[in-house]
This record gives structure tokens, sequence and C-alpha cells, in this order.
């Protein structure tokens, strides 16, 4: 009788139903990318270490940050400080109870993906 009663139940709610929401992303992106920069603050502080007790050490970090993997891990490092920066605005303005309507959480959330693209670039194109 346990048996039937449980095979009547209804099923949770599987993911195949849900609609996908830019929030999830943000979201999501919002705790990777703080780990990600965390990363980065390693490389960073490991090449300025080395360059104030190790000439040779330094060369090869300094180096590696130069090559194209150097290079991307550059790229990608700066995109997630600026993901990071605005999607934290956006959660600053949240806090003070602006922007919970379905339609300034979707564009703000936009805002924050383009405007990450765009602020990394320009950066990475300017310094």
């Amino acid at each position: 009788m346990e048996e039937s009663r449980n095979n009547n139940r209804p099923l949770s709610p599987h993911l195949d139903i849900y609609q996908y929401q830019i929030t999830w992303t943000v979201s999501i992106m919002h705790r990777i990318t703080g780990v990600a920069m965390t990363l980065g603050l390693l490389l960073i502080v490991a090449w300025l270490v080395a360059a104030a007790f190790s000439p040779g050490l330094f060369s090869v970090i300094d180096g590696f940050l130069r090559s194209w993997i150097g290079m991307i891990i550059i790229f990608g490092s700066l995109w997630a400080f600026w993901f990071h920066f605005l999607n934290g605005i956006r959660h600053l303005f949240w806090d003070l109870g602006y922007g919970f309507n379905l339609s300034t959480v979707w564009r703000s959330g936009w805002v924050v993906v383009l405007g990450s693209i765009i602020l990394t670039i320009f950066s990475f194109l300017i310094f």
C-alpha cells in the first residue's frame, strides 16, 4: 500500500521545464569571476615578488605573461574584474531597493554582460 501512494505523488519540477533567464548566468558567473580574480591576483603577486627578489624568476614570469597564453590569462582576468565590478554595482542598487521589476532585472543583467565585454576590450587596448 505504501508503494502505490508514492507512485501517485507529483514529481519535483525538472530543469527542462524552466525557461532560460539571464539572472542564472549572471549569478553563476559572479561566483566564478570571484574565484578567477583570486587566481589572477596570485599571478600578479608572484610577478611583483619576483620583480622584488629575483631578476631571473621575474624574466620567466614576465615572459610567460607576455606570451599568447599569458595574454589570454590577462584578458580573462580583466574581463572577470569588469564583470564582477559591474555586477557588484548592480547588487548595490538591489541592496538599496531599486531594480527588482522583471524588465529592469533582465536589462541590468545584459548591461553587466555587454558592459564587461566592452570595458575589457577598451581596457586591454588602452593598457
